[in-house]
């Protein structure tokens, strides 16, 4: 008897490990998900600021290849910020981890 309930724990632990790794998965997707509204969120920020911008100053209105210039180079800095803190978060995991 003490055979079947060993056999019992282990099945229900096997069942809780494949539990956790279903959660695991789902987190992970939800992670992706979150990070890509997140670029989307700060990419929408981004045009919102400089048409802004755009709006207060006079002296480039109506300049839509200036405009979309500044676009592309507040995407490209916000872009590189990011890497940054990312890069800066994989360092701090990789430090608690070792």
């Amino acid at each position: 008897q003490t055979e079947k309930e060993l056999q019992d724990v282990v099945k229900q632990q096997e069942e809780k490990m494949l539990q956790l790794i279903d959660k695991s998965g789902e987190v992970m997707r939800l992670k992706a998900e979150v990070s890509e509204l997140k670029r989307l969120l700060q990419r929408a920020e981004t045009e919102a600021k400089v048409l802004w911008e755009e709006m207060r100053g006079k002296e480039h209105q109506g300049d839509t290849a200036y405009v979309q210039e500044r676009v592309m180079l507040r995407r490209e800095v916000d872009k590189l910020r990011l890497l940054l803190v990312e890069k800066e978060d994989e360092n701090i995991r990789l430090t608690d981890k070792y």
